[in-house]
């Protein structure tokens, strides 16, 4: 985790050119149905290798939620490939 932090304060964001959204924008994304509802979650069982599990909780608390996000990318950029 400490590495993670170190690598992000090297290359700094800035955030300068965007805008703050209000509080009215928020009711309105809310109201207009705009605000994304994550998926509700199913418990599974899953066999990984053993290294890349490893990797994983090296990373820090909420391994499985890291694993959730680098398998909804895949299937998101699948997505995209599949449609062109």
């Amino acid at each position: 985790m400490r590495q993670r932090l170190q690598r992000a304060d090297a290359h700094p964001i800035d955030y300068t050119d965007i805008s703050e959204l209000s509080d009215e924008w928020f009711l309105r994304a809310a109201r207009e149905g705009n605000l994304a509802t994550p998926p509700a979650k199913k418990p599974i069982s899953i066999k990984l290798d053993e290294d890349v599990l490893d990797y994983f909780k090296s990373e820090g608390s909420r391994y499985q939620t890291h694993i959730n996000a680098v398998l909804r990318a895949y299937m998101q950029a699948q997505r995209i490939v599949r449609s062109r």
